[in-house]
């Protein structure tokens, strides 16, 4: 215990430490008798004797002047005891003696003081910082005191007092909750009191306690303060790093995720007191209840970023996860350097990072296990069991975080199918959950006669798109009749093969079969029945050879095979890899296509999903594509779709205006394909103009939006058979490579597209080509019209 007085808060503007006060322990003398009045136990001696050491210098019984109050060390460490369990350790309590009601410390252990010094010997810590939330709360507290004693109003509330402080150790942030009992201090008004309307006061009190106001009503000059404070800090470090961590899960969605994993991490030194100890967190995620590994985590684990530099990131979890997790417990590595690298992988991986002791502890929420943390140092055993300890009380927390981050995950696959693979998309999302309330609550009152009410979008503009690849079908019996020439040639080799070493007669029957189909396969006159050959490939000739290998493999397991057998057998070997669909040369053709037709459609989808999302933002839409031999799209916009926000045409003609634009743009995408693609395929794009409004409801059974009604299914079949509509008189085909085709009934309709064409042509958009037509009439369908325009395939325009 040191007697030293200190001024602990010299910057202090509103000169809180002139308060007109003096140190008297009268009222703990008074104290200590009235006790020995009260206690029948053996304290009462103790008591006593205390009692009698205090009164034996008669001036501690009087006011004490700052300057003399170390001469009492004795008696300070007297009350000292008092106060404090015999068995404190004074360098670990923070506990000190002050001026009444005043931050002038006069006496305190020897922890306290050594929290208010650096190590130069400069006071580093303002128990009333001269701004801020801790000096509201001291003069808060000052003036309950005040209206406690004098006007006898119940005590203010007031929060806890919190300072922080650098620890010379760690150099990580320290958190202390100040405690100061005035118990034993008294006030004395230096004349009357002022009068105070305490009913208006406590009004007051309720909605602000403003400073200033009671420093005009009750300025402390008023006042006389004597006796002592007790000022007491308790460490609240770790308390704090859980509010921490505790308050950036609740505003995960202020920070990215970076920031969101460092302010938790940071937290966590704060708790475990060691700046040489990092974390990472590992979720457990499943799809379809099997472990999988997300490479966007591994950004909060340090074994999976550091298997990542090696391409081991992936294999390392799910090697180790899956073992792991079947009875996840506590690993504690103290030392990697002292461990055997070649029993686990991740060793070595972590050795190699720098990582010299390492821990993983598992993370429970609802009894299950949501993943791991890992706690981690490049300073061997400076993990142990007491750090880890340390941890306990944020794991619940940490818990939330990983259970949260599952949340976003499958919210994320959920998402995925939502938009990827149904049609319940975001614009109508709020009709099908009305529905689906309704049927909840209508199933409360009556569940025998509760039913799904039909979802139906009146008066809604449909628009509707088709980027097909010209000449898919052409492309595609071409490929196959390539492939299957090549096939049939060497299937021929083989049984001629087969015929001169086994000399087995039918297989010059399977040799005639073989060329009547290469000269049905290569007569472009006729279509192939590809149901027809493949049923003869299956069902004789792989069959045939497939005998033969099976008995050249015995002959060869006896020792007994020839030259000649061996021969075949290689033959039978070569023709069944041709066949192979992922590798074989009878496939080239085909999968070169459909490689080209793939890198087309992802380009279309990539950029309609871009479209898609830009009209989003102007008026909410439904839209939807189709996956044929290119990619067609429906899009609905209307009031019934957003009744919240209200409808105009002008948002009609805003997305005609993008959908025009983005055709453009898709044709030229395609076309800068072609120099790519293994089999070069050209694009058409077709745009029908629908005049009108229509209604849409959903159907259960394709899970997908359609048409009602009989007008409206008109609509539906335009849509159907326009795609390879003629020009009338000409027989030419409407949709041509590089050009957009646009089909409509309505001139007014096509008037308005006119205006968006000139304003393309004038940005250098589409081509200055723009043609009239008239069509050929479709099964029940007359009167249809076309307008063709070209698009600027070389230009440079966005």
């Amino acid at each position: 215990m040191e007697p030293i007085t200190i001024d602990v808060t010299q910057n202090t503007p509103y000169g809180l430490q002139k308060l007109d006060s003096s140190i008297s322990f009268r009222g703990f003398i008074s104290f200590l008798e009235s006790k020995i009045d009260q206690e029948e136990t053996v304290k009462k001696t103790f008591f006593s004797l205390v009692l009698d050491k205090l009164k034996a210098k008669p001036g501690f019984s009087q006011d004490i002047p700052l300057s003399e109050v170390t001469n009492y060390k004795e008696e300070l460490s007297l009350i000292y005891g008092m106060l404090m369990p015999p068995i404190a350790n004074e360098k670990e309590v923070f506990w000190a003696l002050s001026a009444p009601v005043s931050p002038i410390v006069f006496y305190g252990t020897s922890g306290f003081y050594s929290l208010l010094f650096e190590k130069s010997g400069d006071l580093r810590c303002d128990l009333i910082e001269d701004r801020g939330v801790n000096y509201k709360q001291k003069m808060q507290m000052l003036y309950s005191f005040i209206l406690e004693k004098l006007y006898h109003f119940p005590p203010l509330h007031h929060p806890d007092m919190i300072i922080t402080l650098k620890d010379d150790e760690s150099g990580l942030q320290k958190y202390y909750r100040v405690h100061i009992d005035n118990s034993f201090c008294e006030v004395y008004a230096k004349g009357s009191l002022p009068e105070l309307d305490l009913d208006t006061l406590r009004s007051d009190l309720q909605d602000n306690f403003d400073i200033n106001v009671f420093s005009s009503m009750l300025p402390h000059s008023l006042f006389h303060f004597e006796g002592f404070s007790v000022i007491t800090l308790n460490d609240v470090t770790a308390e704090h790093a859980v509010e921490n961590i505790k308050n950036t899960i609740l505003d995960r969605a202020s920070y990215d995720p970076k920031t969101y994993f460092n302010y938790v991490a940071g937290a966590l030194k704060m708790l475990v007191e060691n700046p040489g100890i990092d974390f990472g967190l590992m979720a457990v995620l499943r799809v379809n209840n099997k472990l999988v590994f997300d490479r966007s985590s591994i950004l909060f684990s340090k074994l999976m970023s550091a298997a990542t530099e090696n391409d081991l990131a992936e294999q390392t979890y799910l090697d180790m996860a899956t073992q792991y997790f079947e009875s996840p417990k506590t690993l504690l590595l103290r030392n990697l350097g002292a461990e055997d690298p070649k029993k686990q992988d991740f060793i070595r991986i972590l050795q190699k990072d720098g990582v010299e002791a390492y821990a993983l502890l598992p993370v429970y929420h609802d009894n299950k296990v949501v993943g791991v943390l890992e706690v981690y140092s490049k300073e061997q055993k400076s993990i142990d069991e007491r750090l880890l300890a340390k941890l306990d009380v944020a794991l619940p927390w940490i818990a939330q975080m990983m259970t949260n981050y599952i949340d976003e995950f499958n919210l994320q696959i959920d998402n995925v199918i939502r938009d990827k693979f149904t049609s319940l998309q975001p614009a109508v999302q709020w009709r099908f959950r009305e529905t689906a309330w309704h049927y909840i609550r209508d199933k409360a009152l009556n569940p025998q006669s509760a039913e799904i009410e039909g979802i139906q979008f009146r008066n809604v503009y449909p628009l509707y798109g088709a980027i097909d690849i010209r000449n898919s079908t052409l492309e595609r019996n071409a490929a196959l009749r390539e492939d299957l020439r090549l096939q049939f040639n060497v299937l021929i080799e083989t049984f001629t093969v087969l015929k001169q070493k086994l000399g087995f007669g039918l297989a010059d029957e399977m040799i005639f079969k073989c060329r009547k189909w290469i000269a049905e396969i290569t007569d472009e006159s006729t279509d192939n029945d590809e149901m027809k050959i493949r049923d003869f490939l299956d069902n004789e000739a792989h069959p045939f050879l497939e005998h033969f290998k099976e008995e050249s493999l015995k002959m060869f397991g006896s020792g007994a095979m020839d030259p000649g057998e061996l021969v075949l057998r290689n033959r039978i070997d070569q023709y069944f890899a041709m066949i192979d669909e992922d590798h074989g040369s009878a496939f080239a053709n085909r999968r070169e296509l459909e490689a080209s037709m793939q890198a087309i459609n992802s380009s279309v989808n990539l950029y309609l999903d871009l479209f898609r999302n830009e009209i989003q933002e102007s008026y909410p839409c439904y839209f939807e594509k189709f996956r044929t031999d290119g990619i067609e799209y429906d899009i609905y916009i209307g009031q019934s779709i957003e009744p919240d926000k209200r409808f105009s045409e002008l948002y009609l003609k805003n997305i005609r205006l993008w959908q025009l634009t983005t055709m453009a743009a898709i044709a030229r995408i395609t076309n800068s394909l072609i120099p790519q693609l293994e089999k070069p395929l050209e694009t058409t794009q077709l745009i029908f103009i629908n005049s009108g409004s229509i209604d849409i409801s959903f159907r259960d059974d394709e899970r997908r939006f359609d048409v009602e009604g009989a007008y409206n299914i008109r609509y539906q079949v335009i849509k159907k058979r326009i795609d390879k509509v003629h020009v009338k008189g000409t027989g030419e085909r409407l949709t041509q490579p590089g050009k957009i085709a646009l089909v409509y009934f309505n001139s007014k309709s096509a008037e308005e597209y006119v205006g968006y064409i000139r304003y393309l042509q004038e940005k250098n958009t589409l081509l200055d080509d723009l043609e009239f037509f008239d069509l050929e009439d479709l099964q029940g369908v007359t009167g249809l019209k076309a307008l063709r325009v070209g698009v600027n395939l070389e230009s440079d325009w966005n």
